[in-house]
């Protein structure tokens, strides 16, 4: 089993960058790959983008490239989320989410089957 769990969750204000974390703890030393979600207030939850063992990244919300940027440090047994140029529409509670193997291709969360708890952030000024 894998266990992952997020930190760096917090206000930010519109335009302000914000990095989250994700560290995984479980049997770590087989392949997976890490995704991150999020779930805005009343809405489902999407998925934003997904990282590979070996850094391939397979992004889910072409809205966010350029501005949200995954990585990975496998040594750490962490997954990193940098969210630059944070707009109000982006306040939602942030998942991470780990599988074996690779990435989905289409950011389904039913194929996640180890998830962390969530960190809200929140954009406001």
């Amino acid at each position: 089993q894998l266990q992952p769990v997020e930190y760096g969750g917090g206000l930010v204000q519109p335009g302000g960058s914000l990095t989250l974390s994700c560290i995984i703890s479980g049997f770590t030393r087989r392949r997976h790959a890490i995704g991150w979600f999020r779930q805005a207030p009343g809405k489902g939850r999407e998925g934003v983008t997904c990282i590979n063992s070996d850094g391939s990244v397979q992004n889910y919300a072409s809205s966010l490239e350029g501005r949200f940027t995954i990585s990975r440090d496998n040594m750490k047994r962490t997954s990193y989320l940098r969210m630059n140029g944070l707009k109000p529409e982006d306040t939602a509670v942030y998942f991470c989410a780990a599988r074996w193997d690779v990435c989905t291709v289409d950011g389904g969360e039913g194929l996640y089957a180890y998830w962390g708890q969530g960190t809200q952030v929140t954009v406001s000024a």
